[in-house]
Parts: C-alpha cells; sequence; structure tokens
C-alpha cells in the first residue's frame, strides 16, 4: 500500500521585507535609489573607457567588462524585488524563479571568473614588468 504525494509547487509566495505596509514607500524609494547608482556608476565607466582611446589597455577591457556584468548581475533581481513592493499578489512562478536563479548564478559565477583574470593579469605585470 503505497501513498505517494502527488502536489506540484507553482509558484513561491514571497514574504519578507514588504510585510509591513509603513515601510513600503521607504524600502522602495531606498533599494530603487541604490538601483539607479549601480546602474549610473557602471554605464559612466564603460562609456568612459569606450570613449577615451588612452584607455584601452587589457585591465580596463577587464574593468569594461566587469562592470556590464555587475548591470546583468543586480538587473536580475532588483526589478523584481521592486516590483513587489507595491504588488498586491506578492508571489512568483516556478519557472520564473528557477529563471533568476540561474541568471543570478551565471551572472555571479562570470564575475568570479573576471576577477580572477584580472587578478592573475596583475601578477604577471608585477612578475614580469617588461611585458
Amino acid at each position: 500500500m503505497e501513498s505517494s504525494n502527488l502536489t506540484s509547487v507553482t509558484e513561491f509566495i514571497l514574504l519578507g521585507l514588504s510585510t509591513r505596509p509603513e515601510l513600503q514607500v521607504p524600502l522602495f524609494l531606498i533599494f530603487l535609489m541604490v538601483y539607479l547608482m549601480i546602474l549610473l556608476g557602471n554605464l559612466l565607466i564603460v562609456l568612459l573607457i569606450l570613449r577615451d582611446s588612452r584607455l584601452h589597455t587589457p585591465m580596463y577591457f577587464f574593468l569594461t567588462n566587469l562592470s556590464t556584468i555587475e548591470v546583468c548581475f543586480t538587473s536580475c533581481v532588483f526589478p523584481q524585488m521592486l516590483a513587489h513592493f507595491f504588488a498586491e499578489r506578492k508571489s512568483i512562478s516556478y519557472s520564473c524563479c528557477v529563471l533568476q536563479f540561474f541568471a543570478f548564478l551565471s551572472f555571479g559565477i562570470a564575475e568570479c571568473y573576471i576577477l580572477s583574470v584580472m587578478a592573475y593579469d596583475r601578477y604577471v605585470a608585477i612578475r614580469d614588468p617588461l611585458r
């Protein structure tokens, strides 16, 4: 006599920062300002490096990639979080959650690789300064 549970998860109910209504507007404004500063700072770095020809060296190439990945990395989470501050139904579908988690991990791993390559580039530059 085998009984099995055949329930399936279709969505997750989000609890956390937005359960207190009096904190929704201040938290929304704080997170929106942080997100906009991240976007503006990283996009300014990319535009400055692309515009100035003296900055077309390998380290600045890696810095451009790091800034681009940082924009993508933060854009995985922040817009969804900001949208849920004022949403009536605070839930996310299972497939959307998996996609967001996959993108978050992918960009996080890519950022670690870029930082490793930048560290190796500095190591080689210090070890063999005439190359």
